[in-house]
């Protein structure tokens, strides 16, 4: 479901691939409801070992993070810290990652290429980047960790799965008609910088 509040186009869990059609890359969007940490080493365990994450994350969203957690006395937990991870760490992974769970919101740092674009334009998903530097300002959208999954994996690897309320400003990197915006500007990017050196050889050509 989609809610605008206050300006602001919110992603309310769960989300269906009906409610993506209408963003786009460039777009700012924020979320609401179930979001679940998941990294390296829980994508392999999903396509490599072919084994069933624990956390259900159908029509939901996965952030590549490393978050630092505070146990509580009461056996509960608190997030103090949740900045993302480089993305394109699970790119090979993200096609049968996103076939095998049905998660509909990738969220992490940087771009990603092919696999998931594929994913995003034949699943109906989207990968968004949160901006770097805010894991605090993220941990403060985090009203509840609900589960801890594969503990095993230590801190930063465990599933942590979190309530949270308005958790961004997420930019649509992936849209999911397949659209990588990072792709779209880097050749634009180089485009420029074509025209640039252009023009600043010819100013400086005099130099030997």
């Amino acid at each position: 479901m989609i809610e605008m509040r206050d300006g602001k186009k919110i992603l309310v869990t769960p989300v269906t691939a009906e409610d993506l059609k209408d963003i786009h890359i460039g777009d700012i969007v924020y979320l609401t409801g179930s979001l679940t940490t998941c990294r390296d080493v829980a994508h392999r365990r999903v396509v490599e070992e072919g084994r069933e994450l624990p956390v259900d994350v159908r029509g939901c969203a996965i952030f590549h993070a490393g978050p630092i957690i505070r146990p509580l006395p009461d056996g509960r937990f608190e997030m103090v810290s949740v900045g993302p991870t480089t993305s394109m760490r699970m790119e090979k992974f993200e096609y049968e990652f996103v076939q095998a769970t049905g998660v509909r919101v990738i969220v992490g740092k940087g771009g990603m290429k092919e696999n998931t674009e594929r994913a995003c334009r034949e699943l109906g998903a989207i990968h968004c980047v949160f901006p770097a530097g805010n894991a605090v300002a993220a941990a403060v959208t985090v009203e509840e960790i609900v589960q801890a999954e594969w503990r095993d994996l230590g801190m930063p690897e465990t599933l942590w799965n979190c309530r949270v309320r308005e958790f961004g400003p997420l930019i649509v990197s992936i849209d999911a008609q397949g659209n990588n915006y990072f792709e779209e500007k880097k050749v634009e990017y180089n485009q420029r910088k074509e025209e640039q050196l252009e023009k600043i050889c010819r100013q400086v050509g005099f130099i030997r």
